[in-house]
């Protein structure tokens, strides 16, 4: 029998309800030290993270390491769109070694994680092969991680990528959870966060509906 198609979702697109998002150590001494990423994009990417994630309602871990002894505070534009939010301060440098935070990831019980921030061969490594290895569904949001070096960073996106995370990016993620222009509910919200953070497509967003009324949600 043929495969008959039907205009649905693949399970492996993640939605706003169906995953909780980890923000690690968005901190300065850790950005100091990253060079795979231009320190501008890296906030930006990781704003475009956070306000897409509060702005649609998914669960949201934020967590530090040593924040108030040594890596100082997260960055403002990771906290902003969660306010009044705790955020969960470590000493280990791999995540999911923390009783704290895995006692949130159980209260909050959702079997698809994603993962972002610094470093990505330490930081990120760590808990995304930890949960792997527990059964967990992972993803890692690439551009939304950094590292010492480029070589550093590849190794540790390449590490994950053969265990069994699925990569992606700050831009694909907030589109993802949107996914159809139509829904009108979250339209504003989504284009709105593009035209801050999205780069130049941010500007193309500003030039269309500037110049010719454009609407990516009509035909």
């Amino acid at each position: 029998m043929p495969i008959v198609a039907t205009p649905t979702p693949g399970p492996l697109l993640v939605s706003p309800q169906d995953h909780t998002l980890i923000l690690i150590d968005f901190q300065s001494q850790m950005a100091f030290a990253t060079k795979s990423i231009d320190a501008v994009q890296l906030r930006n990417n990781a704003a475009l993270v956070s306000h897409a994630a509060a702005g649609f309602g998914v669960s949201t871990i934020l967590t530090t390491v040593a924040e108030k002894s040594f890596s100082g505070p997260m960055f403002s534009e990771i906290t902003d769109p969660f306010p009044g939010q705790k955020l969960l301060d470590r000493t280990s440098m791999n995540t999911w070694e923390d009783a704290g935070v895995i006692e949130e990831v159980n209260r909050i019980g959702k079997d698809r994680l994603v993962f972002a921030g610094l470093w990505t061969s330490v930081c990120i490594v760590g808990p995304t092969l930890s949960a792997l290895a527990q059964g967990y569904e992972v993803y890692v949001i690439t551009d939304a991680c950094g590292d010492v070096t480029d070589e550093a960073h590849e190794r540790a996106v390449q590490r994950m990528v053969q265990a069994g995370v699925r990569p992606m990016t700050a831009l694909q993620y907030i589109l993802e959870l949107q996914r159809d222009w139509a829904r009108g509910e979250t339209y504003d919200l989504t284009t709105g966060i593009a035209r801050k953070f999205g780069g130049a497509y941010g500007l193309g967003i500003t030039y269309a509906k500037t110049m010719f009324g454009a609407s990516e949600g009509g035909h």
